[in-house]
């Protein structure tokens, strides 16, 4: 194959998988997306194959966080954000075109695609945790909340869906190279596998009924007014619209309701200590009969940090449990090493005061009156629901519902608000639990345990939600199993990069010894005829060369 099929093939890969997220949702292009790569790296040594996998990291990343424009008004942000997600995709593609050009995987195709799955895998859980606490935005397994491989969540989280994509997608490009071959049956083998691997996890069982009551659930989407404002005419404009929202949701309900639930950013000027805010939230958590959760920011008299945090409020009580949000977004949230980065760009100052990082579990107690308890809620804080192990953590310490409060306006009308509602999805299905994103301006939606959406808002609108949602307290397997899946992912890499390093090396050793071999036999060989023609010439020399008798064979 030539470079510039080569390089078309991954760009189409990239294009593709991209494809299988939010906004088009074609969960099975992601496993045609990885088959592309892994089809167009076939071959190649280390440097080709990490440009190949450069550029289907840029075909992918490029539209896949596009909403970086919106959020910073700059192409500068995007492109480097891409770039920086790209090189992983790089380093998939010289690690696994070394790897495949071993002895131990070249001539065993399935257990390359085991190889390839787990490499994939390896590198997506480093893209997520490094620098500055990775982005595991655009895993695979985000891809497949509309598909069957959803219900492997429970399971095994992101790191089982994933690999089944990227183990798919590779024997996906074994079926086609074997019949490219013209070997039809194990091309028709190889595909009847990966129709198999993405059908059969639907007979899987799901985590759904109430385990420990329910709860009354009402969910305000505000909206946002038109920016041009003064930031502080803005800010009470926003909690007056979810005060009105309130309103509205109520006026609706059929039943009471237990909580009422606003979105990060709904009250960005603390009612803690704004009296005129703290008059807004009490009047409708009054007004509800119920306790509001709410989304704040708090500045810390003397410290030049703010937190951004989700507050409980109860009427006549004001506030009261807390939780301050653990993953503040780099260059969104804060800037490290603000004066090196300023040095590149004068961006970097949009953020005037840099967010602190809570040092509190992800959980918070909010008392229901008709339950007659406090219900421990799993919190997870816009791009946190990303983290896995932020929301395990709330999961394992007695949270029965999942928030996820959100404020989308910033990124316009790109596909970063349902990309997000994809992970909340996920997060519902992979814990069992029933889950609420909360959005300023939406996409809000109600999600069941086993990751379906009840019920789901507009973007830019102002619309509110209800919903009776299961309390759940059981753990799913991928809940129990909390870190030995990248214990296992870890170990099976290590393994994998050391059976090629030893097959490369056999292949080098045979290859070496083969050629001294060749060359020690030609040499040998030359030497002992010229020795030969010596020892003939002194005994003819001498008379002593005898012929031999007619019809013996010479002796060589």
């Amino acid at each position: 194959m030539r470079h510039v099929e080569r390089a078309a093939l991954a760009l189409a890969g990239g294009f593709l998988t991209n494809a299988a997220f939010p906004g088009q949702g074609w969960w099975p292009l992601a496993v045609v997306g990885v088959a592309c790569l892994l089809s167009a790296l076939r071959g190649l040594r280390l440097r080709p194959a990490a440009g190949i996998g450069a550029l289907w990291g840029l075909a992918f990343f490029l539209p896949h966080v596009r909403w970086a424009v919106d959020a910073t008004g700059s192409l500068l942000p995007w492109v480097a954000l891409s770039v920086m997600q790209a090189s992983y995709i790089a380093g998939f593609g010289a690690l696994w075109a070394w790897t495949a050009g071993s002895h131990a995987f070249r001539d065993h195709p399935v257990r390359a695609a085991v190889a390839a799955s787990f490499l994939w895998v390896a590198v997506e859980q480093v893209r997520a945790s490094w620098p500055f606490g990775g982005l595991p935005w655009g895993g695979l397994a985000f891809s497949q909340t509309n598909g069957p491989l959803l219900r492997l969540a429970p399971y095994g989280g992101e790191i089982l869906v994933s690999a089944t994509v990227a183990f798919s997608g590779a024997l996906l490009a074994t079926a086609w190279q074997a019949a490219g071959r013209g070997q039809r049956l194990p091309a028709a083998v190889a595909a009847v596998a990966v129709i198999a691997l993405l059908v059969t996890p639907a007979l899987l069982p799901v985590y759904a009924g109430e385990e420990a009551g329910s709860l009354r659930v009402g969910a305000v989407q505000g909206n946002v007014p038109e920016r041009g404002a003064d930031w502080e005419v803005q800010a009470r404009d926003v909690t007056g619209n979810h005060a009105d929202g309130t309103t509205r949701l109520l006026a609706s309900a059929t039943e009471q309701l237990d909580v009422v639930l606003w979105p990060e950013s709904a009250a960005d000027i603390d009612p803690r200590t704004d009296t005129a805010q703290a008059a807004l939230v009490d009047a409708a958590a009054r007004a509800a009969g119920a306790p509001v959760v709410l989304g704040t920011q708090r500045f810390p008299p003397g410290e030049d940090v703010r937190y951004n945090e989700m507050v409980v409020w109860q009427a006549g009580l004001g506030a009261g449990a807390t939780y301050a949000k653990q993953h503040p977004v780099p260059f969104g949230e804060y800037v490290p090493y603000r004066d090196l980065f300023r040095q590149i760009t004068p961006l970097v100052d949009q953020i005037g005061t840099d967010m602190a990082a809570g040092t509190e579990p992800s959980l918070l107690p909010v008392p229901i009156a008709r339950l007659d308890r406090d219900v421990p809620v799993v919190v997870g804080i816009c791009f946190e629901v990303a983290y896995r192990d932020l929301v395990r953590e709330g999961v394992l310490a007695g949270g029965e519902l999942i928030l996820i409060p959100t404020n989308n306006a910033s990124f316009g009308l790109t596909a970063e608000s349902t990309q997000q509602l994809a992970m909340s999805r996920f997060r519902a299905a992979e814990h069992g639990r029933a889950t609420v994103q909360i959005s300023t301006v939406g996409v809000s939606a109600i999600v069941m345990p086993d990751g379906t959406v009840a019920e789901r808002t507009g973007l830019f609108t102002a619309e509110e939600l209800t919903g009776v949602l299961p309390l759940r307290t059981s753990l799913t397997p991928a809940a129990r199993l909390g870190k030995t899946p990248d214990l296992v992912v870890l170990v099976v890499t290590l393994l994998v990069v050391a059976a090629a390093a030893r097959g490369l090396g056999l292949r080098a050793t045979v290859t070496t010894g083969a050629g001294r071999g060749h060359r020690a036999f030609r040499t040998g060989r030359s030497m002992g005829s010229v020795r030969h023609r010596r020892h003939l010439a002194a005994q003819s020399i001498q008379g002593q060369v005898h012929q031999p008798p007619p019809g013996c064979a010479r002796r060589r």
